[in-house]
């Protein structure tokens, strides 16, 4: 266990499993183009957010729930203490062009799976290399493949969020925030692109 200051955040690192295998992180589709299921009427819409750092370009392709009116974090459908797929249907999929270190998990080029342990303090954010799977269950087979996690602070939004958000911030050079919002939770995820 490692605990570190990002930021100005503490963070505890812990790296569940090694760097994954040559190949097992080969960059996918970054188009955000779902396979399994048609966008169209969907009650948790698709999206993604991208971002510029250094020579590279990172995308991030997540659904987007919304509470209506139900206490989703800490609530029955996102309980605390139990892995999360950070957004609904799919895996939320993060691809990048180029090594980057997300909360401080180092990460070749090529494509991953988030999801989240919230809690109501402090949420564990995961990185995994299982990109090829539904978006649950997080089973212990999912868990395997296990990049490495971080656990950072709970923080509070400016308003109440319906609809799940998850936004880079302004690019400072190599480097940029991961904002995850819904409710009233919000996450600073710090994300680097190395060697730049």
């Amino acid at each position: 266990m490692n605990v570190a200051m990002i930021a100005g955040f503490a963070l505890t690192l812990s790296m569940t499993a090694p760097l994954p295998a040559p190949g097992a992180a080969e960059l996918l589709d970054p188009e955000c183009t779902p396979a399994e299921m048609p966008l169209e009427d969907r009650a948790s819409p698709y999206d993604s957010a991208s971002v510029s750092l250094g020579e590279g370009e990172l995308k991030l392709c997540y659904g987007r729930p919304s509470a209506r009116g139900r206490t989703m974090i800490g609530g029955e459908n996102v309980p605390f203490g139990e892995p999360w797929r950070l957004g609904a249907n799919e895996p939320t999929t993060l691809h990048t062009t180029v090594p980057i270190q997300v909360a401080g998990i180092p990460l070749d080029a090529g494509s991953y799976t988030l999801y989240a342990i919230p809690g109501a303090e402090e949420w564990e954010i995961v990185v995994n290399s299982e990109v090829d799977r539904w978006g649950i269950p997080i089973s212990p087979e999912v868990r395997a493949a296990d990049v490495g996690s971080a656990t950072l602070p709970r923080e509070q939004p400016d308003d109440y969020v319906e609809t799940l958000s998850i936004e880079f911030g302004p690019a400072d050079g190599s480097s940029a925030p991961m904002f995850i919002e819904w409710e009233d939770f919000r996450v600073t995820v710090p994300v680097e692109a190395m060697g730049s």
